[in-house]
């Protein structure tokens, strides 16, 4: 992997993506949105991770984030090995789920490719990390969060997408997790 791509500054804010494996649209029912919401909610009030902008999408989240332990590698590596475990039992446990085969069979495939997976991979293992070291790249960064689901045609003015900071930043009282920066 680049140089470019890791958590050099411990203690710095940092953009990152990171995708299911396949790039699967898993994030489609309330249900699998919740729990990344939940599990970001427990990250930020007992992780010491500070959330400055998020977008979850179909496939994939993009964040904004610090560490205030100064560990954003662990942070990230626990909250995707805890997400992957609750989501793939959701959809397990899910009757309404209509790709259910479909998908624990794709994540199987992609587990057994990887040595490192015991059985199934739920989260694609890079995130790209890129430090945010200036206003500049925190508003360019944020504004390609915020404008993902614009961009794809899911909505057409950001703070229409539920799943997303814009709200937080804009004049919604209708957010759905709490960031610290606002």
């Amino acid at each position: 992997m680049s140089r470019k791509y890791k958590f050099w500054e411990k203690t710095g804010a940092y953009f990152i993506s990171f995708a299911t494996v396949y790039w699967i649209d898993v994030f489609t029912r309330e249900e699998y949105f919740g729990n990344i919401i939940e599990s970001l909610d427990y990250c930020r009030k007992n992780k010491g991770m500070e959330i400055y902008g998020y977008c979850i999408m179909p496939s994939h989240i993009h964040l904004i984030f610090r560490s205030e332990k100064g560990d954003p590698s662990g942070l990230i590596r626990d909250f995707k090995g805890f997400t992957s475990k609750k989501i793939l039992k959701a959809i397990e446990e899910n009757p309404q789920e209509s790709r259910k085969k479909w998908m624990l069979w794709m994540f199987e495939k992609a587990g057994n490719k990887n040595s490192n997976v015991k059985f199934r991979q739920f989260w694609q293992q890079h995130n790209m990390p890129i430090e945010i070291w200036s206003l500049k790249v925190f508003e360019q960064k944020l504004n390609y969060i915020h404008n993902n689901p614009l961009e794809t045609g899911f909505v057409t003015n950001p703070v229409d997408w539920k799943y997303s900071s814009a709200r937080n930043y804009g004049d919604n009282d209708h957010t759905i997790l709490q960031i610290d920066v606002n």
